[in-house]
């Protein structure tokens, strides 16, 4: 892949960003699966907007509900094993 120089003159973190993206286009391109298509595209718009993530501020308790649910289920395990 080829890059304009001024294409380079961004923040680390854009460019880092960019690359991802571009390299979900290309796998895009190069599957002959719609559904993988849209996954890769997907994914490449999701790194360019990461706004439209959820985050742990967006749902609080959440992380701390999982990890008592994960910390619950190993308990389980390991009485079972």
């Amino acid at each position: 892949m080829t890059r304009r120089i001024a294409d380079l003159d961004v923040p680390l973190p854009t460019l880092e960003q960019q690359i991802a993206a571009a390299s979900f286009e290309q796998a895009a391109a190069r599957t002959h699966s719609p559904s993988k298509q849209i996954a890769y595209r997907l994914d490449a718009w999701l790194i360019t907007h990461p706004g439209a993530c959820a985050t742990d501020q967006d749902y609080p308790g959440w992380a701390e509900h999982i990890a008592q649910l994960q910390a619950a289920n190993q308990t389980r395990t390991e009485a079972t094993a």
